[in-house]
């Protein structure tokens, strides 16, 4: 009995495929490229979650020794820290129309000579 074999193809780059009936890439740089691109999402979502958690934790290293929950901080310490000012969670934005830009429960307010009112939302 003569046995037919079915074309099979690498999943990464779709080339013939020879060797074992179950191999599904050609080499193992096609399988670690396949499954880098597989969790890419996973990873971009992984990285913008550490910096908000980083950042959160920021903001509430330096609320830890104010009494009243707000403290004003300079511009460069938040940076000096490694606070990402492009991930947020969310803002804010008062009657006065000032804009507070939060981390979950920590947020600030730019002020001016590139200072920021550093503050914690108490939500009940």
């Amino acid at each position: 009995m003569v046995k037919s074999e079915t074309k099979r193809f690498c999943l990464n780059c779709e080339e013939p495929i020879k060797g074992r009936a179950d191999k599904k890439f050609c080499d193992d740089q096609c399988r670690t490229a396949f499954n880098n691109q597989l969790k890419a999402d996973t990873t971009m979502m992984r990285n913008i979650n550490n910096s908000l958690r980083k950042n959160r934790r920021i903001m509430e290293d330096l609320l830890s020794e104010a009494t009243d929950g707000k403290r004003k901080v300079q511009h460069k310490i938040l940076l000096d820290k490694g606070y990402n000012f492009a991930y947020h969670t969310h803002t804010y934005t008062t009657l006065k129309g000032g804009t507070y830009i939060f981390c979950y429960e920590y947020g600030f307010l730019k002020l001016e000579n590139d200072l920021y009112m550093v503050v914690k939302r108490n939500e009940s």
